[in-house]
């Protein structure tokens, strides 16, 4: 354990020497000292080039930094919260979000050459220099945080979040105006914080804390370090306790530009648990980190970090990490496709016809309570019509108005309406109730008006009760059917807005996670080609014509989702679509897989036979070039180079049912890969079934889209080999 620098002073306490440790909240939001440190360690990676923006969630921006010395790190900024580095593997969308595409546009190859701090606030600057100028990304720590691009011009390109304070607007096309100036405690000397300290009528802490800008966890440390009481009013304070703060103040901030950062557990047990570096998949129990030591914490619970980055990720990375499932999740949710069910959506109506029940019934007794009351007063409500009509007809409805002011059984008229709002005398003769009275009607029309009024919601209550019989049948009805598919493991079905890419395509999921897909005709082998088949990948072809074109995807697969919708099945492995570079080039047993697809997808599933042949070679072996005094028709394509040839390979494959980002999907592929996978699959081979038939079937035991069964087998007819209770549930055939 790192010993406190000296500056920290020890208190003694009731007899023993011991640290002054204060109530400590856990803190989230980065600090004046922490965006110091952060310019620190970032003008380390200066002559790093901006490769990739992503934004994997509303609330985070990541920026790829790749140097030529210290190789790829990421730029983690949680608005208003923490930026840090990071290299932790991390899923991102396939689609960058347009305030990422915005950062791409502008930075992307361009050369870090500064990071700056705006005074000490929290707001940092990276200067990137590109081919127009040098661009500045503003990030912005404090209230909700922003992160705003800057033209060479200080023109803003576009800004994370479009706002307006009272004084200045951060919207695109407006000059960027910085936040008012606030104290940086690093330009003080001794007069400058006596004369601060002088003009404050708060505590030590509050004063420290806003004042002298340091926040208040660096204001307990300063007052934990010098032994000063926090609560202690800042006119107290002697000359020498002045001067203390001052040394120990200068101290901690000569520590900003140094290496290192601190951690402290929230306990001992904490300390264990973050020690064993097992969480059990949730966040680490920090309290705090920070690039100082600070003398309020416990120094019992502290731990060493090379960099803050470092220690901010220790607490935070897993969480950030996982910013896309999160993001995916929240959509689903607020698209009501993860948990919005049918019974969910009945329990809400139902509960809106029960509010409704009880609202026709309080207006019907309020309805028909005045009635009575107005049959009750009867010469006191035929007083007050005779009245108005006689003024009425006298000084007419202008006058009338300005009249009844001072009437006290009169509130107001409305000349429009012909009404006037009056009251009923209560058991002491005195202004009570307020009713309304028309006053062309007599006093039984009036009482009669509000007895109909009764009625119409009373017969409206019984329409309410008829409907919510209704619905409440219905939500029984889907709760046993909801029990029936929980029972046999159908997944619910989920709404979506569009397809993932690959859905376009066949495709399915090699034993090593990797992704393969195929065309499913001429132009869908073009596009896997030209669009799908990179550098790195490898085409592979069954030796049949006609066959689909297929790529193995060598940086692009599935792992397991961190983050699983709640509402699928147990035995619905939970997967998510991500890009790594960890993938290897692939061995013969997955080429082997790979080609046992390429030839299930091909006419030879539908030609009767047991087995078929299929090769695999390079990418840059595929050649849409022909020979001379050739051509090459849509889908065709020249492959130059020796071919790898993978033989009789068998037309069997296994369906199961996973779900990718969340969604319930058929994934069909080799027996080995789904078999292991799935818990619940089926094997199928060339027979004489029709697909549409089986399909059907699956779907119905499965809850699966028909349609996106379909698309997913082979062309041509089936037969079931083996049903490991996906379509008939706890039984094997």
């Amino acid at each position: 354990m790192k010993h406190l620098p000296r500056f920290f002073k020890r208190l003694p306490i009731e007899g023993s020497t011991r640290l002054l440790h204060l109530a400590v909240p856990m803190r989230e939001q980065s600090s004046s000292f922490d965006i110091a440190r952060m310019v620190v360690e970032l003008r380390a990676h200066i002559g790093a080039r901006v490769r990739k923006a992503y934004q994997p969630h509303w609330e985070q921006v990541m920026l790829r930094l790749n140097s030529k010395k210290d190789g790829a790190s990421d730029l983690v900024i949680v608005r208003g919260r923490r930026l840090y580095l990071s290299d932790r593997d991390r899923p991102m969308p396939m689609s960058p979000s347009p305030f990422a595409m915005v950062l791409r546009k502008y930075l992307n190859n361009g050369r870090l050459v500064d990071v700056t701090q705006h005074g000490f606030d929290r707001i940092l600057t990276l200067h990137v220099d590109t081919a127009a100028g040098i661009h500045r990304l503003v990030i912005e720590m404090f209230r909700e945080g922003n992160v705003i691009l800057l033209n060479p011009e200080g023109v803003i390109i576009q800004p994370l979040t479009s706002t307006e304070y009272a004084s200045r607007t951060l919207k695109r096309g407006e000059v960027y105006d910085w936040p008012p100036a606030q104290v940086d405690p690093r330009d003080l000397d001794a007069d400058g914080l006596s004369e601060i300290l002088a003009g404050s009528d708060a505590d030590v802490v509050r004063t420290l804390a806003a004042k002298v800008n340091l926040g208040r966890g660096y204001a307990n440390a300063i007052c934990a370090a010098t032994g000063i009481d926090p609560s202690m009013p800042i006119s107290n304070l002697s000359a020498g306790e002045r001067d203390e703060i001052m040394s120990v103040l200068t101290a901690m901030l000569g520590t900003i530009d140094s290496t290192g950062a601190h951690g402290w557990a929230k306990d001992a047990e904490s300390l264990d648990v973050i020690a064993s570096g097992v969480t059990s998949g949730e966040m680490p129990p920090y309290l705090e980190v920070a690039p100082v030591a600070l003398a309020h914490m416990d120094a019992e619970l502290h731990i060493d970090h090379p960099s803050l980055s470092a220690a901010v990720d220790a607490w935070w990375g897993a969480h950030d990490s996982a910013a896309y499932a999160r993001r995916e999740m929240e959509r689903m949710v607020e698209a009501g496709e993860a948990e919005e069910t049918a019974g969910s959506r009945l329990g809400r109506r139902a509960e809106q016809q029960e509010q409704a029940i009880e609202r026709f019934h309080e207006k019907a007794g309020k309805a028909q309570n005045v009635a009575a009351m107005i049959t009750e007063n009867w010469e006191h409500v035929n007083s007050l019509l005779t009245q108005i009509r006689r003024a009425v007809e006298q000084q007419g409805w202008s006058n009338v108005r300005a009249a009844v002011k001072g009437v006290e059984w009169i509130q107001s008229v409305d000349p429009a309406k012909r009404t006037m709002q009056a009251f009923l005398p209560d058991e002491n003769g005195l202004p009570g109730i307020r009713i309304e009275l028309h006053v062309d009607e007599t006093v039984h029309q009036n009482a009669q008006r509000h007895f109909t009024i009764a009625r119409t919601q009373k017969d409206k209550a019984k329409g309410a009760v008829k409907a919510l019989e209704d619905t409440e049948r219905k939500k029984r009805k889907d709760e046993k059917q909801r029990a029936k598919d929980e029972a046999a493991g159908r997944v619910g079905r989920v709404k979506r807005s569009k397809r993932l890419w690959f859905e376009r395509h066949r495709w399915t999921m090699l034993s090593d996670g990797r992704l393969m897909v195929g065309g499913r005709d001429a132009r869908g082998n073009d596009t896997v080609v030209k669009k799908h088949l990179g550098k790195e990948d490898i085409y592979v072809h069954a030796d049949l014509h006609g066959a689909p074109s297929c790529s193995i995807r060598i940086a692009e697969g599935f792992q397991t989702d961190p983050a699983p919708n709640p509402t699928l099945p147990k035995h619905v492995p939970s997967l998510r679509l991500t890009q790594s570079s960890e993938f290897s080039s692939p061995n013969e047993e997955i080429l082997g897989e790979a080609a046992q697809m390429a030839v299930c997808w091909s006419r030879a599933w539908g030609g009767g036979g047991g087995a078929a042949t299929a090769y695999h070679v390079r990418s840059n072996q595929v050649s849409k070039t022909a020979e001379t005094g050739e051509s090459l028709g849509r889908g065709a394509f020249v492959i130059r180079g020796q071919r790898n040839w993978h033989r009789n390979m068998p037309t069997e494959i296994s369906l199961g049912v996973v779900a990718i980002n969340g969604i319930p999907l058929p994934l069909v592929g080799t027996p080995a890969t789904v078999e292991s996978i799935c818990e619940r699959w089926v094997r199928l081979q060339p027979g004489t079934q029709k697909k549409e038939s089986i399909a059907n079937r699956i779907a119905k035991a499965t809850g699966l889209v028909q349609d996106d069964i379909l698309g997913s087998l082979p062309p041509g007819n089936l037969q079931i080999m083996h049903d490991q209770q996906l379509i008939n549930v706890g039984t094997e055939s």
